[in-house]
């Protein structure tokens, strides 16, 4: 739901329901088609659909091209428009992250925990796709390749709301997809998209309970949480990433550098980006200079409290922090930088303004490991390494579908098991109940 969505086409409302709930209906239908599929048969697809990517790579990144040249014409931040652009190498990339999902275990009959009775019984919780997985998302082309992946290895069919920003990559994307699936005989309808039908079809979608299972809003917090306000389908809220960096009194200085620097600028328009750092007062003297030097050289407009700002070079390009900047996730050459007295006050800090996304402590001291990682509550907690590795793929989960921030049974990145439910299965012999 972004400003471009008003460039949808306008389809009177009843019929635009109608459709969506078709949609998602055929997709229920096509979701039963993977539900005796061996892991064979997954795998085989989620090749065929990297494979046919690939081969049509110069058709999807046409496509791209008029997406960002359209949306960098209307003012897009070029951060998103970076997130939003494929190249050859992206979408080689994301054809990879499939090859990946195919290596991975098949998470479907995987017996989470199981039993004998002293009755008799035997009792076992199993891992069941959950039928059909929602995807509202915003100008991310590599999440609908994600999504169909992961959905298609669970066992699970998905319909996919890419936003405007994106119409030709996804509606490119869905199509070669598409042919993949049918090439082996599997249901075109698996990997389903309602882009044409606007944001009527993304309200739609988030009213078709008892034909979506879940629905997952990946982008910026208005989306997530019209979402989450909207939707009669049970909702897995991913959230906004308002991530802290803490340089702890005993960090090492060319880690710190290097750290810092790869969680800030290494990729500016992810939610795993570092927004805020927070530097103990001892070593501020030792670490702060080099580190915003770096920072500075490297374009990052620093927005400091006056602790922080006496350390930056004379060439920097300083902002003097307000409130607000505690607050924001800047998706841009943008960082908060503030002076701690200790420990306790990097935590109150960040207990006050994170967004419980990843947070990461530069450290050598064990009792301040022990205290971070165990005192504050986010999805994600890195010790001396960058926030950036919240991530499935980095992670080991292959792809992922979205970074959950809150506290049901998926948090952090979610992968194949976290797109799963349980089926309990209680084998007798004559048994009843007294």
């Amino acid at each position: 739901m972004t400003a471009a969505d008003t460039s949808q086409p306008r389809v009177e409302t009843p019929d635009v329901v109608t459709a969506v709930r078709d949609i998602a209906g055929r997709a229920k239908v096509a979701a039963r088609s993977l539900s005796t599929a061996t892991r064979a048969t997954k795998d085989a697809a989620l090749h065929a659909m990297a494979d046919a990517l690939v081969a049509h790579q110069a058709e999807i990144v046409a496509a791209n091209s008029g997406d960002c040249e359209r949306e960098s014409a209307a003012g897009m931040a070029p951060s998103l428009v970076d997130r939003l652009r494929l190249d050859a190498g992206r979408v080689h990339a994301i054809a990879d992250a499939l090859r990946e999902l195919a290596a991975l275990p098949d998470p479907v009959g995987e017996v989470i925990r199981g039993e004998r009775l002293p009755n008799g019984l035997s009792v076992r919780q199993v891992r069941v796709p959950m039928g059909v997985v929602g995807m509202i998302y915003e100008a991310r082309p590599n999440v609908t390749v994600d999504a169909a992946g992961l959905a298609l290895k669970s066992g699970n069919a998905v319909v996919l709301r890419g936003g405007s920003a994106a119409a030709d990559s996804n509606a490119a994307i869905v199509a070669v997809l598409q042919d993949a699936l049918a090439g082996l005989g599997l249901p075109r309808d698996l990997v389903v998209s309602i882009d044409a039908y606007g944001r009527p079809g993304a309200q739609a979608l988030m009213q078709a309970r008892g034909l979506v299972d879940v629905l997952v809003p990946r982008g910026g917090a208005d989306l997530i949480q019209t979402v989450v306000t909207s939707s009669t389908v049970p909702v897995i809220e991913t959230g906004v990433g308002n991530c802290h960096v803490y340089v702890d009194a005993s960090a090492d200085l060319e880690q710190a550098v290097a750290i810092i620097l790869n969680s800030k600028t290494q990729r500016t328009g992810v939610c795993n980006a570092a927004e805020t750092l927070l530097v103990h007062a001892e070593a501020a003297p030792r670490v702060l200079p080099a580190v915003l030097t770096a920072l500075a050289t490297s374009g990052v407009v620093l927005h400091t409290d006056e602790a922080a700002a006496v350390h930056a070079p004379a060439d920097a390009q300083l902002v003097a922090a307000v409130e607000e900047d505690w607050r924001t996730e800047y998706l841009s050459m943008d960082l908060a930088v503030k002076v701690v007295a200790d420990i306790d006050e990097a935590m109150e800090h960040i207990r006050t303004y994170s967004s419980g996304h990843t947070e990461a402590i530069l450290t050598r001291d064990t009792a301040a490991v022990r205290r971070f990682t165990t005192e504050l509550d986010s999805a994600a907690i890195m010790v001396n390494a960058s926030t950036r590795f919240t991530d499935g793929g980095e992670l080991g989960l292959g792809a992922e579908i979205g970074i959950s921030t809150q506290k049901l049974h998926a948090r952090g990145p979610m992968g194949l098991a976290e797109l799963t439910t349980s089926t309990w299965i209680v084998e007798g012999d004559g048994h009843v109940r007294s």
